[in-house]
């Protein structure tokens, strides 16, 4: 807090325990560890120091090591250090500035034992044991937030406990974008520290420590991490060991930020001229290509000097310059070294760099224009630091600093540099041991010089960053189970920068409510998470990704799944430029059919503009995955690697989330696209062998050439011929046939339909079998992914997740599926691998309905409860007879859709047979007739017509009120036969006669409709002759439904009545009708033949009757052709005077229908029957 250093005396090493003086190469602190060193080492208080870059904040981070290192020194002074015990986490904006901090510190506290780990996307290769073991945890902010996140399963917070020290560096990163991944991990820390199962841990009484550059507002960060009075330390730019002189020039802004930035280079010679005096200095330029440009500028400017160039200053500095020219492989830079003028980039070898950043250190080469990247990067001081141009676009800065302004909506618009990244650039002007001053340049827009002026001043607040970000980092906490209900989310909200902002938390909350990535009680008190929402923390999406991978259709393609991604907010920062379209136009209307997926129009066709960032992904993800990229460019070759990392690590969230959602295609599609995306080829590519180390494009382009394309085929292959092909020497084709080692284990599956099935549902057995075992001796394990579906119902059946070398093989899978009923069902089984392209395995199994469709028993077939007595055949003048028998009849009613609504009755001795519809009504024979009786007399009665219409409900009233008015005693039935129009094939007509008690529901309603065929019947009926003859007769006799219902019980039999061919479809008259005596004609000829009795001879047909004669009468018959429609019904008067159940020996007659005969005229054309049907609707 004092600025007034004189009054504290200089702290010497020596003040520290012995073991601890070794990590010192100095005797005595400065002026401001000194101040600090009482508070740092001896105290557990919180800190937050603000001091100037370079002032030597880093030395406070090791006092406080020390301090807690101390617990472990014994009263001898011996120091026995326990490992993992209290753990301390440093956490800093960058990369760069991590590993520094490890290499550094490993090399001082090594000794003592300790070890460090570094959390960093470059260090993939830990475990949870590295993590338990380590005592110093180096991280930058999002990467510690991803591996709780991502580890959460496998404890990922489970060293919590053990954390005693919290160190953060350069706090004013809160002020950034990326400051809401550093608040959200504090937060978690402060959170899961009041946590009263946390009292006996190291936790609870967890130290902060946190420095910054100046900053005003230092009250409330320590207000935040609850910093006493004492533990705030403040100190001005004269703790700077260099004084820094800082000039901020604002400029006329141009048409464009491009042109703007390009217009700075003519300022910068002059500028350099006029305050660097002649020292080295740095241009920050915010793109390789501008500071390549910037370099050509400044050297074509001290060319025009001759051979006094102003960055030259002797002879022997000249001299060792075109020595070092001749060095470097780069051409441009050959000539620009030669006037004291050098870049430094990403795009330069390894050679070239090192040559480059020895020639500035050693004074040789004076200005060296540089990306931004180099700020976090390499420590390479100058004197004059110029920031050409605040703002960059974000797609050409590194992936880590970038990819978190997903937020950012501006599309193709430069942003402004972070507040932290400005600072860490001033931070490299002036050298301690060289300079006593130093030079800070800031080229920007006039509008924006005043920001940067309080900026360098420490005159600008830190603000929060968390709002923009809040529904991650919330469901994040949700899915650890740090906060589980509202009240717990408000105090996690108080637990942040952004604590006074409590009703946003209940907005996010409902938000993630809505989609489904939470669960909230009814009062939306308690908090719990769901799948989606877990998967969205596993994998560090961003909210708007999520809910487009939520919103997707699930039989989504791999084309839909390519579309998702290129709207994902991870890769938001890339941009579409104008030099660019051209390139990606030419790429989308390739000729060659590359491309597997292209960008279409409206109407289908190939866009000949790309015009959105959307489309210039989707077009580089397709040119990438070819396998041979026509992209050379260097800044569309970053946007196709992080379209690629970040590509294959959402197609996995997406694999995940469909097999939570049960979608069977798009499971599959996202596993495979996860794999290309990670491979960079299409399954179909011809460069396969791409994927197997020590391959590249031009081994593989080779071995293409001679056929080689498959991991097979070079199994197969001869390794000189590959030397040959390849222009290689021996081993080398042996080296290329043992990179197929590292293959995992091949597997075979075998999908096998089990028989028999069980309450409805079949089974299903998938076999794996290890065929071979992984010879190369790595650590690294295959997986795969096995899953079983159903293609036509999108439904995943089976999944797991597979160790290839560890399961037991052979490994079974039992796959249960409900037998399908109408049509075919298709099965698929895939072994899908996590990594190589080219080995997966695709079964599938079609499975058939069974042959019964009627009913599905659980217990054995069901057993008809009649038999026939006899089988009779009437012959027709053809010598075929059928010998159908008892189980012809059974095989033929299974076949025929069945009407039957009442079960027949069951012998004592029978059980039941149940049936799986166990929701079906038991319906008896007393339901039916009653229900029956309701509906009949709510039949409406049409009024007569001057037509006779097809059997329909008009016909079938008129006949039931006729009927009424007979006597329907008759001593026989009539039999009737059949004759198939336009057929002169002989059939024979079956009847098997049964005395069941009760009338079988099929005589009511009569034989199934056939819609297949529409036939021409002819036929007669004895309740058509008696309308007939009653047809004027004015009597009205009323029978009630019991009478009649009890009459069609007692029938027996029908007497057959022959119908004769020659008379078509026509309208009739009066004199073709039945004469009006005919049922006297009918009583005074005696009696009908009796039951079975077969008609033995057959007389002449004449052109209106018909004659059959009997052993004992010759009766005339007239008759009446009806065409009846496909979708007729036989008339339930006739079908009800039946007796006997027919079975016919023809298909067609099978499909015979009954009709009746009405009054003289033309057959209408109605629905048939319709008021009949709605009787039986309610079944």
């Amino acid at each position: 807090m004092g600025s007034r250093m004189d009054t504290y005396a200089l702290k010497a090493v020596t003040d520290l325990p012995a073991p601890f003086r070794s990590a010192f190469s100095f005797r005595y602190f400065n002026s401001l560890q000194s101040e600090c060193f009482s508070t740092c080492y001896l105290s557990d208080v919180n800190m937050i120091i603000s001091a100037p870059t370079g002032s030597g904040k880093t030395v406070l981070f090791e006092l406080c090591i020390m301090r807690l290192l101390s617990k472990f020194i014994h009263g001898d002074g011996n120091f026995t250090h326990h490992k993992g015990t209290f753990k301390t986490i440093y956490i800093a904006p960058s990369k760069a500035l991590v590993q520094e901090k490890v290499r550094d510190w490993t090399q001082k506290l090594g000794p003592l034992g300790i070890n460090c780990l570094e959390l960093t996307g470059d260090n993939e290769q830990y475990s949870i044991k590295n993590i338990q073991d380590a005592d110093i945890i180096l991280t930058t902010p999002e990467k510690f937030d991803a591996v709780t996140r991502y580890r959460i399963r496998d404890g990922g917070l489970s060293f919590f406990s053990d954390i005693a020290l919290v160190l953060i560096d350069e706090v004013h990163l809160l002020n950034d974008p990326r400051g809401a991944a550093l608040e959200a991990i504090v937060s978690r820390i402060k959170m899961l520290a009041r946590n009263p199962e946390m009292k006996s841990s190291s936790l609870s009484l967890v130290r902060l420590l946190a420095v910054s550059a100046t900053i005003p507002n230092i009250n409330d960060l320590a207000e935040w991490l609850m910093v006493p009075t004492q533990g705030i330390k403040r100190f001005g730019e004269e703790m700077r060991p260099v004084k820094l002189t800082t000039k901020v020039f604002g400029y006329t802004p141009a048409k464009n930020d491009f042109l703007f930035e390009k217009r700075l280079q003519n300022y910068i010679f002059d500028l350099l001229t006029q305050f660097s005096g002649g020292k080295s200095a740095l241009i920050f330029c915010s793109t390789r290509k501008g500071a390549q440009e910037a370099a050509q500028r400044l050297s074509q400017i001290a060319m025009t000097y001759g051979h006094s160039s102003p960055f030259i200053k002797s002879r022997e500095q000249q001299e060792r310059l075109r020595e070092a020219s001749l060095s470097c492989s780069d051409k441009q830079m050959q000539s620009y070294i030669l006037y004291g003028v050098g870049y430094h980039n990403g795009g330069l070898s390894l050679k070239d760099r090192n040559l480059i950043e020895g020639l500035f250190l050693n004074g040789d080469l004076q200005i060296l224009c540089t990306t931004n990247t180099l700020a976090h990067g390499i420590n390479l001081p100058a004197h004059t630091v110029v920031i050409k141009s605040t703002q960059y676009l974000p797609l050409l800065s590194s992936k880590s600093n970038n990819e978190f302004y997903a937020s950012n909506k501006d599309k193709g618009i430069y942003m402004e540099y972070e507040r932290s990244m400005v600072l860490q650039m001033c931070g490299r002007a002036g050298r301690p041991p060289f300079d006593d001053t130093g030079m800070v340049i800031i080229m920007t827009r006039k509008e924006t010089v005043h920001l940067y002026e309080n900026l360098l001043n420490g005159c600008e607040m830190v603000e929060s960053q968390m709002l923009p970000c809040m529904t991650e980092h919330l469901t994040a906490e949700i899915v650890q189970s740090t906060v589980s209900d509202i009240t717990r989310a408000i105090e996690w909200m108080k637990c942040s920068f952004l604590y006074h902002l409590q009703d946003i938390c209940v907005q996010k909350v409902n938000e993630l409510s809505q989609y489904q990535m939470v669960w909230t009680d009814e009062d939306g008190f308690l908090l719990k998470p769901l799948e989606p929402g877990k998967l969205m923390t596993k994998y560090y999406l961003k909210f708007g990704t999520m809910k487009h991978i939520i919103q997707a259709p699930t039989n989504c393609s791999i084309e839909d799944t390519l579309h998702i991604i290129c709207r994902a907010e991870e890769i938001s920062w890339i941009q579409l430029r104008r030099n660019e379209k051209k390139f990606l136009n030419d790429i989308n209307n390739d000729k060659d059919a590359r491309l597997r997926f292209h960008i279409l129009d409206d109407k289908g066709k190939r866009k000949k503009r790309i015009q959105t960032r959307e489309e210039k992904i989707f077009i580089l993800v397709n040119d990438c995955l070819t396998g041979d990229s026509l992209v050379h460019d260097l800044s569309m070759s970053q946007d196709m690697n992080s379209i690629s990392t970040n590509g294959s690590r959402i197609a996995k969230c997406m694999k995940e989330y469909f097999v939570y959602k049960k979608s069977y295609r798009g499971a599959l599609n996202s596993t495979l696209l996860a794999k290309y995306l990670h491979q960079k080829l299409w399954d179909d590519s011809p460069y396969l062998l791409k994927q197997l180390p020590g391959i590249g494009m031009v081994t593989a382009k080779a071995l293409h050439s001679m056929g080689v394309m498959s991991f097979d085929s070079l199994l197969e292959a001869d390794s000189r011929k590959i030397e040959l092909v390849t222009g290689r020497k021996y081993p080398f084709g042996n080296h290329i046939k043992d990179s197929l080692l590292s293959l995992p284990p091949k597997i075979e599956m075998v999908v096998t339909e089990t028989e028999g099935q069980r309450m409805g549902k079949c089974k299903l057995l998938i076999t794996l079998t290890r065929l071979s075992q992984t010879v190369q001796s790595t650590n690294k394990k295959h997986y795969a992914d096995m899953m079983v579906g159903i293609e036509e119902d999108n439904i995943i059946l089976f999944y797991e997740k597979i160790r290839l070398e560890d399961f037991s093989s052979p490994y079974c899978a039992t796959v249960l599926y409900s037998s399908p009923q109408i049509g075919t069902l298709t099965i698929k089984a895939d072994l899908i691998h996590e990594e190589f392209i080219g080995i997966d395995l695709h079964e599938k199994v079609i499975i058939t309905p069974p042959t019964d469709l009627n009913v599905t028993h659980k217990h054995r077939p069901k057993e008809f409860s009649f038999h026939p007595k006899d089988v009779h055949t009437v012959k027709d003048g053809v010598d075929r007879t059928s010998r159908a028998a008892t189980n012809e009849l059974i095989e033929n009613s299974i076949s025929m859709p069945s009407f039957n609504l009442i079960d027949e009755e069951f012998e004592d001795d029978m059980p039941v047979v149940e049936t799986e519809d166990d929701d079906c009504k038991i319906i008896t024979g007393k339901t039916v007739f009653d229900h029956i009786r309701t509906k009949a007399k709510s039949l409406p009665i049409l009024p007569q017509s001057n037509y006779t219409p097809s059997p329909s409900l008009e016909a079938f009233a008129r006949i039931r009120k006729r009927t009424r008015e007979m006597h329907l005693e008759l001593d026989n039935d009539i039999e009737l036969s059949e004759v198939q129009e336009s057929s002169k094939t002989p059939r024979s007509i079956q009847y098997h006669e049964f005395t069941e008690p009760q009338q079988n529901m099929q005589d009511i309603i009569g034989p199934p409709v056939n819609n297949s065929y529409q036939m021409d019947t002819e036929l007669w009926s004895a309740e058509d002759m008696l309308a007939t003859e009653h047809r004027q007769n004015n009597e009205s006799r009323i029978l009630t439904e019991e009478a009649i219902l009890q009459h069609v019980r007692k029938f027996e039999a029908q007497e057959s009545c022959k119908v004769p061919r020659s008379i078509q479809y026509r309208e009739f008259s009066e004199s073709e009708l039945m004469p009006d005596d005919f049922f006297n004609l009918m009583k005074d000829a005696g009696k009908f033949p009796a039951e079975g009795t077969l008609a033995t001879e057959r007389q002449n047909v004449s052109s209106g009757t018909w004659t059959e004669e009997t052993k004992s009468q010759h009766v005339k018959v007239p008759f009446v052709h009806v065409s009846m429609k496909k979708n007729d019904i036989r008339s339930p008067i006739i079908s009800s005077s039946e007796s006997k159940v027919k079975k016919v020996s023809s298909p067609s007659l099978q499909n015979r229908q009954f009709c009746s005969l009405e009054v003289p005229g033309e057959v209408k054309k109605e629905n048939p029957f319709c008021g009949f049907q709605s009787v039986f609707s309610f079944l």
